[in-house]
Formats: C-alpha cells, structure tokens, sequence
C-alpha cells in the first residue's frame, strides 16, 4: 500500500500521543535511529489513514500525503473533471464558490459529490426494500467512511458482511459521471479526507484525493488569491444537477437524517468520533446479530466530513453546525422545488433514479485483511517479566503513558514487534531505580576511598614536615662544619710554616710532621668539598621536598572537593 501518513523523524520526540490517539493497534511502529533516539513511525499496510494522529501531534511530527501536486501537474497538461465534496461549503463559507470558479477556468468539468450522496441514499434503501423482500436479515454499517472501511477491512473482517455494499456518496457521484454521462478525464474528488486516497486505492475510480488542506497550501505557496464571495446563497451552476439533501451527508447523522426523510421507520444508530466509533464497531462484532440496529451510521471523525483532518479549517463547532442548518434549509427548499414528491409519496428524483440508474453499478466489493493473531497468556508472560511486572496487580497499571489502553496491549505490540520495553514507564522506572541503586553503592564506596584518601595525605604532610625539618637541620650542620674546618685548615698551614722555618728542629721529624699535617690538610679540603656537595644535595632535595608538599596539597584540595561534591 502507498505511503499516506508520513512521519518528520527530526520532530518526534517519543511522546506517544499519535498511539494514544491511533484506533489502529498495529498501525504504529517503534523504531531506534542510529542515535538512539526512538521515534514512531507507520506501517503503511495496517494504518487506516483517519487523520487522528496528524490532528493530535502537537510537534508537527505527523503529516499525510494527497494527490494535490500530481493533480495539478496533469491539470497542466489535459482537461480534467472535479467532483467537489459538499464540505467545502462549511470549510471556506466565503471562498468555495471562487475555488470552484478556479478550476472552471483552468477548463474542468464541475460535478456535485452531494449528487452521489443522493444517489447513495436511493441504493441503501433499494437494497433495504430488497433485503426485506427476499428476507435477507442482515443489518448495515454505513460505508461512506474510507477509514470505517479500511479499518474493518484490516481488523474486523468479520464484519465486512454488515458492512453496506453501497459505494461511497462520492464514488456513486463518480460511477455516475463515468458511466451515465459517459466522461473519460482524469479525476480529482475535492475532499476534508485523507483516508479517501485508500478509498480511491481500492477502487480505482478517481486519479486524484485533493484536500482542502493542501489545495490551500498550493494556491499559497503558489501565490493563487481566491476572491472572497458575499453571496450567501449555496447553490452553484454544476456541469450536472446539484444535490439536494446529500448535502447535510458531511455532518453527523447525515445519511440517518437521508434515510429517515424516506423511511422514518428504520431503526438507525449514529457514532461519531475515532475515541468512540472504533470501541463500539469493536463492540458490535462481539454482539448477536439481532442486537444490532438495522442501520449502525458510523464516522470516523466527531464532527462528521466538516471538521475532517484533511480540511485545514479555522471554523468552530458551533460555525459548522450553523451554516449547516442553513445548508440543510436551502436543500429542503430547493428539493420543494426540483425534485418534489409525487402523489403518494413517491419522491421525484429516486423515480429518475429507478428509471435511468442500475442498482448494481454502486455496489462494491471489499478485501479482507489476514488478521493478526492475537498471542496466548504464555506468550506474553515472558514480556511482562522483562517489564518488570511480575504479579497481576503491576500487570494492570495500565498508566497510559506508551500510549496504549493497557499494559497488556503494549505487551501485545512488544510480542508482534511493534514496540519495545524502553517505551515503557514503568520498565523504564525500575531501571532508572536500579541504576541510581547501584550508583549509589558506588558513591558509597567512593566516598570511603576518599576519606583513606585524605588520612594517607594528612600524614605524608606530617612527614614531609619532619623531613623538611631535619633537611634544614643537616643544612645548619654542614654550614658549622665547613665554617670550622676552614679554621682548622688555616691552623693547620701556619703550622707547616712554622715547622719550615724552624732550622734548629730535626729535619726528618719534622719533614714526618708536615706530611702529616699536609695530608691532614687534604683531608679537610676533602671534608669542605664533601660539605659543599652535601650542601648542594640538600638544596636540591629541599627543592624537591617543596614541591611534593605542593602535590599534596593539591591532592589534599580535590579530595576534599569531591567529598563535598558527592
């Protein structure tokens, strides 16, 4: 399947809001980029396209893609045909008419999708008339949805026999265009949603899913102006008769209201809303048969096709809805008027349809998905262990917080690879918890290092003292001694000299005495080198006693530092 919801890697920040907010459980994807950072990305084949993650991402992580640049590309090139969703009425009150004048001078055909609106209203009660006729008790779910539809095509197969074979208001407006008024132009559908390129996927009946959004974008980015438009009036010169009461299809219980106008009696229940229409089709597939309502109208999204993801809309609730009862007003009157109701009650426009339209040319056909199986109990027990849920009371935390409904759920995607342990809160607690437990018992131990650290330095500084002490001492030492063997030596020369110049003296005892003397001299002059030496040595280990002070002191410094640092 093509891409259609895209993720931004660069502005997802892991904040699960698009899971939170996803109603299909296989659709997102945890993957680790090669910084390790995790973002959610989408897996094209199980995602539905509704919109609800691009609408509930508030770090414009999420986008789609549509068929607006393609379109316009082939528009440039050959005639084309636009068949107009009649949403655009609520999303630019003031401006649709000057879109669709837009395109009519670029040489496109226009055509009226709440015209196959009331086409697809006529088929739904043709196979209601023949489904009581030839006793077929089956109840509906509508299809004008393309996420319903693509949702129960992926995870609720079983459901596809409920599901309306009717095509969709628009595909009925296409059928018609395509195979009554015999046109063969590529076609572009005007459209609040992204889910209807899968729609168009499936079918193959239009070229081309344009949304409001994108369109706007476009004309911006290619500096188009539409002209605001005063006049107030919903009508509009289409190529083939405008709809009349398929235009109230794009609000919430639309078609039920269709339905009702014809047939009053017809027991019809409307959900709208991806937090509520999901859980209920959810619901409806584990309910018995007679439960059901004879028409379950379902929309994805709350306010109907309106305020769809694909429109881009500034307007509130409360200025939809207005303008809608206008809409609704304005059609009422003009169905008075062009389509009427016969004597009898036979409305004017179905009688067209009986005569000209084959109910068989609008219904459809669906593909079921393979469903992914659903793991046992012992399957997931190895997960729950790894998250660290180890009792059935952790197992139900079911904070939220991964994005899913419950910690089964997110055990569920772990088992099928959608998911990973990291992603969850409460593994990641633990975790965080046993780190800072262990970093601790390392602070713990570091600390005791430390303090033996700062005993050892205290007493090498007392012994450095002392050390320094006794190097001063040796120092006054060698002074004295080299003080007093200068002395000594002088005395020892006057000596010699005496006993030189005393004639009357022995000559050999005295030659004895003064080789004494002399060698007693070298002697000294030996020790004063010595003292010299050992004077230098205590100067050079002074200087290195000094500098291992230093050390320590530093040690002493960082130590202390770290301790009061933790």
């Amino acid at each position: 399947m093509n891409e259609v919801i895209i993720v931004k890697p660069e502005r997802c920040v892991g904040c699960n809001a698009c899971v939170r907010s996803c109603p299909s459980p296989e659709a997102n994807r945890i993957i680790t980029l090669d910084n390790g950072k995790l973002i959610t990305s989408v897996d094209a084949n199980r995602c539905i396209a509704c919109g609800q993650c691009v609408k509930s991402c508030k770090h414009g992580a999420r986008d789609y893609i549509d068929g607006t640049e393609d379109a316009m590309s082939t528009l440039a090139k050959e005639k084309m045909i636009v068949v107009v969703s009649p949403a655009i009425r609520t999303v630019f009150p003031t401006k649709w008419k000057g879109i669709l004048d837009w395109f009519r001078s670029k040489g496109c055909l226009m055509f009226d999708g709440a015209f196959g609106a009331d086409i697809c209203t006529w088929a739904h009660l043709r196979l209601i008339d023949h489904n009581e006729q030839t006793g077929v008790d089956t109840n509906l779910i509508t299809q004008q949805c393309a996420a319903v539809v693509k949702y129960i095509e992926i995870y609720q197969p079983k459901l596809l026999p409920n599901l309306s074979k009717i095509h969709s208001p628009e595909a009925c407006a296409i059928i018609y265009v395509k195979n009554y008024l015999r046109r063969t132009e590529p076609i572009m559908f005007l459209s609040p949603c992204i889910s209807k390129t899968l729609e168009f996927e499936s079918t193959g009946l239009a070229e081309y899913n344009v949304t409001f959004k994108k369109l706007m974008e476009y004309f911006d980015k290619n500096d188009i102006r539409i002209p605001t438009n005063p006049d107030e009036a919903f009508d509009y010169k289409f190529d083939e008769q405008q709809g009349l009461l398929g235009n109230i299809y794009s609000r919430p219980g639309g078609f039920r209201d269709n339905l009702w106008l014809h047939n009053p009696d017809l027991d019809v229940t409307t959900s709208e809303g991806a937090l509520k229409v999901y859980p209920e089709l959810e619901l409806y597939s584990k309910m018995a048969e007679n439960k059901h309502p004879e028409i379950f109208d379902v929309l994805s999204c709350e306010f109907g096709c309106n305020l769809g993801p694909g429109t881009g809309s500034e307007q509130t609730s409360f200025d939809v809805m207005a303008s809608m009862r206008s809409i609704e007003r304005e059609a009422k009157s003009r169905r008075k008027v062009t389509g009427g109701v016969f004597r009898g009650g036979e409305d004017k426009l179905f009688k067209r349809f009986d005569d000209e339209l084959n109910f068989s040319d609008f219904v459809r056909e669906y593909k079921a998905s393979m469903p992914t199986l659903v793991p046992a109990f012992s399957d997931l027990e190895p997960i729950f262990e790894m998250l660290g849920m180890h009792d059935e009371s952790q197992r139900h935390t079911d904070c939220h917080a991964c994005g899913y409904r419950s910690c089964r759920e997110m055990a569920t995607a772990i088992y099928r690879g959608l998911n990973t342990p990291q992603n969850c809160i409460v593994h990641a607690k633990d975790v965080l918890l046993s780190r800072h437990s262990h970093l601790t018992e390392q602070h713990d131990s570091l600390a005791e290092i430390t303090q033996e650290c700062l005993d050892l330095s205290d007493r090498l500084r007392e012994e450095i003292g002392e050390i320094t002490e006794n190097m001063s001492s040796i120092e006054n030492s060698t002074n004295a001694t080299s003080e007093r063997s200068a002395v000594v030596n002088d005395l020892l020369k006057d000596i010699v000299a005496f006993c030189n110049s005393k004639t009357t003296m022995d000559t050999a005892s005295v030659k004895q005495l003064v080789s004494i003397l002399e060698t007693t001299i070298d002697a000294f002059a030996d020790l004063d080198d010595n003292v010299n030496v050992t004077n230098e040595s205590s100067g050079v280990i002074k200087t290195s006693i000094e500098d291992i002070s230093k050390l320590v002191d530093s040690i002493n410094e960082t130590l202390k530092q770290a301790s009061e640092n933790g």
